[in-house]
């Protein structure tokens, strides 16, 4: 075909160039095969009806497919930095190497340390399967980190921001709001304007250098303390609707009562235990409430997410918002002007059910990709113990100043009597880098995905509140709840619901939303250039407020 002959992917399916295709490719074979009687000829006389015979069929899906893959390849390119310390520390302290071997200290040995590092720049099996290991547990999927993706952006053309520096005012704060994230997780959301450990995370957090949570009016309040920063974060309850409400199920309903773990349940808080920990061993089990309770505190939250499964709370949400009718589908869903159809496979509840958990796994590729590829960040739960060694002199390692002189710090010391940072589960964090959150990438993913295809500005009917006890649900009476600021709020609960855990920082979290967001939208450019009806396109604000649309013949 000459180069004056080939269509690209926004001319094939843009509305003013539909015309223009047909013409290019010819009309579509007429329905002749009728004999004489006026009855059909053969069987296959309708095999090939509609706008395009079989050939210009498959001419079409490859020009699509090559198209979209022309456009992701030349997209600018985006150079990924880690933030120095991996070079800047010879004996590892601010780099991820749980699983391996660790001295007393916790520090890792190098030689382990330099087969990984082998491992991850050659990304050969061998190499991985001589990495020598502290103990039993794995180090979980690296090799991920070099899959390719067939739809959107490939896993390696994003790049996230370099994290905090481990010396630095931010990673001090990021892990002064984590211990007092484990010393209220059992704080109900409710009672965070009256609790006094609250008041003190609130007082400690406003003395920071570089606290970079959300405020009013320059300060850290209870009613904003651990939330996201959209404006729907600050809005209504602390927790998301669409991890409260009754989630329709088929011919059943469930109600989101999950099961969690009993008041005081941490650990890590004995140094044997952290050292273990460190070398990949786990500190028992959690003692599980026989009572399951709508989620109501930061353990509850923290419980929820060791067990869900990738993109749960999304797969939820659109079930709910499905419930809602039509009202709360996107404007820009062409079946709501329709006298004659309705949508399903394209623009209606089968699509939806595909698309939303599809985005996690792509998107998690490109996690994958910066965690252990790029960053190889330090876990809090090791940042812990190094605190807790230079604390007690044991070590001296460069850390700011700002968390050893925190009120945290010594409320850690008081209730755990240690400076370790206590952990909701008893394994600690997965074993695979922090940066970016992989819980933050998948919920970032899905959120996009959800505002795309539903109405941001629709308000969420007969809003609730969990009870003190999680046992049942109580009316929610103040401002209106949109789908659009729930939709964010559940993206910053299920990333920061893993600082709670103490297995994430802030910043894992909000970087990983955006991560996900951003392989989201390129998957979305994708689909939109796949439909026959007339679409005007997709149109949603981002975690940042930043409007975008993305249509055919944009």
């Amino acid at each position: 075909m000459s180069t004056a002959n080939k269509l690209t992917a926004g001319e094939i399916v843009s509305r003013t160039n539909r015309r223009t295709f047909l013409s290019y490719l010819s009309a579509a074979p007429a329905l002749t095969a009728f004999s004489g009687a006026g009855l059909l000829s053969t069987q296959t006389a309708f095999a090939a009806t509609g706008p395009l015979d079989a050939s210009q069929r498959r001419h079409r899906a490859f020009v699509i497919k090559r198209d979209a893959a022309i456009y992701q390849r030349d997209q600018p390119e985006q150079t990924s930095a880690d933030n120095g310390d991996e070079q800047l520390y010879g004996n590892r302290i601010a780099s991820y190497s749980k699983g391996l071997p660790h001295s007393d200290l916790g520090e890792v040995d190098l030689n382990a340390y330099n087969a990984y590092l082998q491992a991850l720049n050659s990304g050969q099996w061998a190499d991985f399967e001589a990495i020598p290991l502290g103990g039993v547990a794995k180090l979980s999927n690296p090799q991920a980190a070099y899959c390719y993706a067939l739809e959107g952006a490939d896993a390696a053309a994003l790049a996230s921001p370099a994290p905090p520096a481990f010396s630095s005012a931010q990673a001090a704060g990021e892990m002064v709001e984590d211990y007092w994230q484990a010393l209220t997780r059992d704080v109900p959301f409710s009672q965070y304007g009256s609790d006094p450990t609250i008041g003190q995370a609130v007082a400690d957090l406003n003395k920071l250098s570089d606290y970079r949570g959300p405020k009013v009016n320059g300060q850290v309040t209870p009613d904003v303390i651990f939330r996201g920063p959209t404006p729907g974060d600050l809005t209504g309850p602390f927790l998301s609707q669409f991890l409260l409400k009754t989630v329709p199920m088929g011919a059943a309903s469930m109600p989101q009562l999950y099961r969690t773990a009993v008041a005081g349940d941490d650990y890590w808080t004995s140094y044997a235990d952290w050292l273990k920990g460190q070398r990949g061993g786990a500190a028992g089990s959690n003692n599980f409430d026989s009572t399951p309770r709508y989620i109501r505190n930061n353990r509850d939250l923290a419980l929820y997410l060791l067990v869900d499964w990738s993109g749960q709370a999304n797969v939820m949400a659109a079930l709910t918002l499905n419930s809602f009718g039509a009202a709360a589908q996107s404007p820009s869903n062409p079946y709501l002007q329709s006298a004659t159809q309705v949508g399903n496979l394209t623009f209606g509840a089968a699509q939806q059910i595909d698309l939303v958990p599809r985005v996690p796994n792509p998107a998690n590729r490109a996690c994958w990709h910066q965690k252990w590829l790029v960053h190889r960040r330090v876990r809090p739960e090791a940042f812990g113990g190094r605190i807790h060694n230079h604390v007690t002199g044991a070590a001296k390692y460069p850390i700011h100043s700002d968390v050893l002189n925190s009120a945290a710090l010594k409320a850690v010391f008081s209730t755990k009597g240690s400076y370790l940072l206590p952990q909701a589960y008893p394994v600690g964090s997965p074993l695979h880098p922090s940066y970016p959150a992989a819980h933050a990438v998948t919920a970032g993913a899905g959120i996009t995905v959800l505002k795309a295809l539903f109405n941001e500005s629709f308000v969420i009917p007969s809003p609730v509140m969990p009870a003190d006890d999680g046992l049942s649900l109580v009316p929610y009476t103040g401002a209106p709840l949109t789908v659009g600021g729930e939709l964010n709020k559940l993206a910053s609960n299920i990333a920061l619901g893993r600082d709670a855990a103490g297995v994430h920082y802030r910043s894992d979290g909000l970087e990983g939303i955006k991560l996900g967001e951003a392989i989201a939208i390129s998957i979305l450019r994708d689909t939109a250039m796949l439909y026959n009806e007339v679409f005007t396109g997709f149109s949603f604000t981002k975690y940042d407020g930043t409007p975008v649309t993305i249509c055919p013949s944009c």
